[in-house]
């Protein structure tokens, strides 16, 4: 993975840390991912080890978990 990977289920907490985010990291550099609206990223996410959203997943496979906005059972729905 060259990029890191921001998760977010688009709730107040999620956009604002997606705003801090893309503020601390050259947004080149992330790939920002709406699990509510790419449903499809959600096994992806939970395989990379993502718990609750939202979440930065580095370079590296760490899994940073930001906050608390929504656990991926309640993102799945």
């Amino acid at each position: 993975m060259n990029k890191s990977i921001f998760y977010h289920a688009g709730c107040p907490v999620c956009v604002s840390a997606e705003q801090d985010i893309l503020n601390l990291i050259n947004p080149s550099d992330v790939e920002v991912v709406h699990l509510g609206n790419d449903r499809a990223k959600i096994a992806e996410a939970e395989k990379a080890g993502v718990e609750s959203v939202p979440a930065l997943v580095t370079p590296n496979g760490n899994v940073l978990h930001i906050n608390f906005g929504a656990s991926m059972a309640d993102v799945k729905g």
